[in-house]
C-alpha cells in the first residue's frame, strides 16, 4: 500500500515516521517486521539496538533506494560483486569505522 507509514523508535526514544516501502529496503527491518507480524499503519516498532544517528542514516539510504529492483544473487562461488557500487553509495559509506560497523549490523 503506497504511503502506508510505520513508526521506528530508536534506542534513545526518538520516533521516525517512515513509509513501509522505505523501511522494507533495510533487510534487517523487513525481516523483523515479517517474523514478528508487525507493520500495521502507525504502529511503533522499537529498535533497541539502533541509535537515532544510525537510524537516520539507514532511513536516508533506504529512501534513496526506494523502488530499486532486488539485488541479484551472489555468484556461484559466494563472492559479493563490489564492481557495481554506485557513486552515491560510495559517498554515503565514507564514514568512520564505528559508524560503518553500526550500519552493517
Amino acid at each position: 500500500m503506497a504511503g502506508h507509514k510505520i513508526k521506528l523508535q530508536s534506542n534513545d526514544g526518538d520516533i521516525f515516521d517512515v513509509e513501509l516501502e522505505i523501511a522494507n529496503q533495510a533487510i534487517t527491518i523487513k525481516t523483523m517486521l515479517e517474523d514478528l507480524g508487525m507493520g500495521e499503519e502507525g504502529e511503533v516498532i522499537p529498535l533497541p539496538n539502533v541509535s537515532s544517528a544510525i537510524l537516520k542514516k539507514v532511513i536516508q539510504w533506504a529512501t534513496h533506494h526506494k523502488g530499486d529492483p532486488p539485488l541479484p544473487e551472489d555468484d556461484e562461488n559466494g563472492e559479493k560483486n563490489t564492481n557495481d557500487i554506485s557513486l552515491w553509495d560510495q559517498e554515503f559509506l565514507k564514514v568512520d569505522q564505528g559508524t560503518l560497523f553500526e550500519l552493517i549490523l
